[in-house]
């Protein structure tokens, strides 16, 4: 089909480029400035649309769908405030490396700094929170423009899903007609073929499901590696892993970022316990039958309990910054080598005692390590920590009432598999870590722990769970719940169906666990903020079932029917925050009386 004009072509060269390239879905906000780019998405039949009606929201969907499978869902705006709202999303994706493309449409640029309506200063909008920024040319029909337009493409993508995976931000203006409306003599037939289709190479075809009906592959394809260590800095490393007494702490990643297997491989050549942050892949699924997957220290690693304890004299970190403070604060305490994998050659070790860094793929060090590495094993230090985690699982256990922890570790423990589970900033994600036992069940744990905001919890939850056929489970609290309701239109938008687990404390329940509490006023008021809002006509307005339940057997009953049933379901449960901390300190106050005084089996 011959383009009417040159925006048509132009858009077209993008999304068929993106296309070939392994692009299958694009979250498109409504707008005059984006329509070349909206219709070329709406036109290719190899790629799903996802419409938006709120920047933000789509933003942050295409940010959870980048967590479950690793790859771009790029975003589609028009000019001015809207580019704007993408903000928050992209500063996640930066820190959290989730990839991320935003095409940003803009106004010609004789227009900036003219006081022109909907005219902002796109350039750099992000600042440095992008992995890479390039203001496009105006759409030309030109030979040389559109082989420059094609590979800018390609090498966005890989700027995105590189090593240091992340946002990556495209300008993109246009001046009209921006509707396909026919220009003679504005696109040369002979372009035609450029802008849309592949560079032929022998013996190659595009990707299955890429290219609508073309055999020809992506106009610049991308092989992307990983970094390893050569073999001498294997061996070395090996020899200091050679030791009685280590561990191996998982801090959070996304599914596609680590291989359970290669770590649970390690963990057996070198005897180490594995401390699994819930977020980082390794704290449910099947390599728990057969590996010391420890998930209750954060219950435990008081300086009261481990000043007695020998010091690990290797650390083997993976992962981001562990979700658990006590965690940080033990190792931090410890004379151990600890020694942070990244294969970006990051530095994610607030507490900075870290003594080294490693630039490499964790999961395929771990594996070239498992085969070298040998030590003399402690079973000693291996059965203290798994007593110190008995001591925890017994005392939970033992607590039946109602609080939001074991509303969490219900919601986890009656999911179907496979489940995506979702967790919100704040509370939520914390009960997960310290209540949430390590098992055996197919629950991918996913939460936007880069800079832990609590807006766009729902939008990205909804996008995580528009990638995959697994079950879709948020647990949320009403803060964040509040923040996102506009995330909620995407459950008939873009049908994708979840169950809520609102857990609604009536404001800011975190605020509990800071001194300011003890200050009143201003606590209540300018901290905790109670609401008040009656959250069950969102039921109505969204299209959901809604119940609300007061009890701990009450929501074990209403989760599971939810479950099974058809459609999205939000499941509220009215708590209480200030309980909830008393029942988490007494649980934690319990288990570390029990392995201070050394009653603990």
């Amino acid at each position: 089909m011959t383009a009417p004009n040159r925006n048509t072509l132009w858009a077209r060269a993008i999304v068929d480029e993106l296309a070939r390239s392994g692009v299958t879905a694009a979250c498109i906000s409504p707008g005059s400035r984006s329509t070349p780019l909206t219709v070329a998405f709406d036109e290719h039949e190899a790629i799903r649309t996802f419409s938006h009606l709120d920047e933000r929201s789509a933003a942050y969907f295409a940010l959870g769908r980048a967590r479950r499978t690793g790859e771009v869902t790029p975003l589609v705006c028009t000019s001015g405030t809207a580019a704007a709202n993408y903000h928050p999303a992209v500063l996640e994706a930066d820190q959290s490396r989730v990839p991320l493309l935003a095409l940003t449409a803009d106004r010609p640029p004789e227009l900036r700094d003219s006081g022109a309506n909907q005219t902002a200063d796109q350039e750099k909008l992000y600042g440095d929170a992008v992995r890479w920024y390039k203001d496009l040319p105006e759409p030309e029909a030109e030979p040389r423009k559109l082989r420059s337009l094609r590979t800018t493409v390609a090498r966005a993508l890989a700027e995105a899903e590189g090593t240091d995976a992340g946002p990556v931000h495209l300008n993109c203006p246009f001046r009209k007609p921006l509707e396909p409306t026919e220009v003679p003599g504005d696109v040369p037939e002979d372009l035609e073929a450029l802008a849309a289709e592949g560079r032929e190479r022998e013996g190659s075809a595009a990707p299955a499901g890429v290219g609508a009906g073309s055999s020809s592959p992506a106009f610049v394809e991308r092989a992307q590696g990983a970094p390893e260590l050569p073999d001498t800095e294997i061996r070395s490393l090996a020899e200091e892993l050679g030791v009685e007494r280590g561990l191996i702490v998982a801090g959070p990643a996304d599914p596609t970022e680590v291989d359970p297997e290669a770590i649970v491989a390690l963990a057996h050549a070198t005897g180490f316990p594995i401390l699994a942050d819930p977020l980082s892949g390794l704290r449910f699924g099947g390599h728990t039958r057969v590996a010391p997957v420890l998930g209750g220290y954060d219950a435990y690693l008081d300086e009261s309990v481990t000043a007695d304890w020998p010091d690990p004299e290797a650390v083997f970190r993976i992962g981001a910054s562990p979700t658990s403070k006590p965690l940080r604060k033990y190792l931090a305490r410890t004379d151990a080598e600890q020694f942070v994998v990244d294969p970006a050659g990051k530095w994610r070790e607030a507490e900075f005692t870290a003594s080294d860094l490693v630039v490499a793929d964790p999961s395929r060090l771990a594996e070239a390590l498992a085969r070298v590495v040998s030590g003399p094993d402690s079973a000693d230090w291996r059965e203290r920590w798994a007593a110190a985690e008995r001591t925890h699982w017994e005392t939970v256990d033992a607590h039946e009432g109602l609080f939001e922890g074991g509303l969490v570790v219900d919601a986890v423990d009656a999911a179907p598999e496979p489940t995506t589970l979702f967790v919100s900033n704040s509370m939520p994600v914390r009960d997960l870590d310290r209540f949430a036992r390590p098992s055996a069940d197919a629950v991918t744990a996913l939460g936007n722990r880069g800079v832990s905001g609590i807006d766009g919890i729902t939008s990205t939850a909804l996008g995580a769970g528009s990638a995959t056929t697994d079950h879709l489970t948020l647990v949320i609290g009403d803060l964040a719940y509040y923040h996102d309701m506009n995330g909620l239109l995407a459950v008939a938008r873009c049908d994708v169906d979840a169950t809520i687990v609102l857990l609604n404390n009536d404001g800011g329940g975190i605020f509990h666990m800071l001194p300011i509490e003890s200050f009143e006023p201003p606590f209540t008021d300018q901290f905790k903020t109670p609401h008040g809002i009656d959250f069950e006509p969102t039921g109505d307005l969204y299209g959901l079932d809604y119940e609300r339940v007061d009890s701990r057997e009450g929501f074990v009953d209403a989760y599971s029917e939810a479950v099974a049933s058809e459609g999205s379901t939000v499941v509220e449960v009215v708590t209480d925050a200030a309980d909830s901390h008393a029942v988490r300190d007494r649980l934690r106050e319990q288990v570390i009386e029990a392995l201070a005084d050394g009653s603990a089996d």
